[in-house]
């Protein structure tokens, strides 16, 4: 049986997210057992030139609501990236997941072909749908998910993989 371009997305985005979830509330865990300010690991980074643990799960929720806004061809949602507490974090997360599900399988038929037009870098791109989502939406969302989590771990977080793969 072939996999649905709703299972390459949606479902994916939904369980990652989920655990995303779970990952952050370990931090915030974490954060209160340590006597640790929230606001160190929100504005946490790996390096200087990359973003904070809070614009890296901003990031992750924009892939995830605007793959397959593009694929249906529906406009995608504007969040403000206004959040300052990991209450603000599950927030987004829970409204990305909201918004997630309302489509269903039939939204998405036919989208591998589907012209996504972005603009990137100021750059205008075009591709198909499987393509856009492959190679594009879903190595950018693991990306900022991952990056979220090793922010967390680096910050002394006890963090394991089953926790990232399941999120509790």
């Amino acid at each position: 049986m072939p996999i649905s371009m709703y299972d390459a997305s949606v479902a994916v985005f939904q369980a990652r997210l989920k655990a995303l979830g779970g990952v952050l509330a370990a931090g915030e865990q974490n954060a209160t057992e340590r006597k640790i300010d929230p606001s160190v690991f929100l504005n946490a980074r790996l390096a200087p030139d990359m973003f904070t643990l809070t614009r890296q799960v901003q990031i992750a929720t924009d892939h995830a609501k605007g793959a397959p806004s593009r694929l249906a061809g529906r406009e995608v949602p504007k969040f403000e990236d206004s959040e300052a507490s990991f209450a603000d974090l599950q927030a987004r997360i829970a409204k990305t997941l909201d918004h997630l599900a309302t489509f269903s399988a039939a939204d998405l038929q036919g989208s591998e072909e589907r012209t996504i037009n972005l603009k990137v870098g100021g750059r205008d791109m075009a591709m198909p749908g499987l393509q856009y989502l492959f190679n594009y939406a879903t190595p950018n969302f693991y990306f900022h998910v991952t990056t979220a989590y090793d922010i967390l771990r680096h910050n002394g977080v006890p963090l394991g993989k089953v926790l990232f793969i399941r999120g509790h």
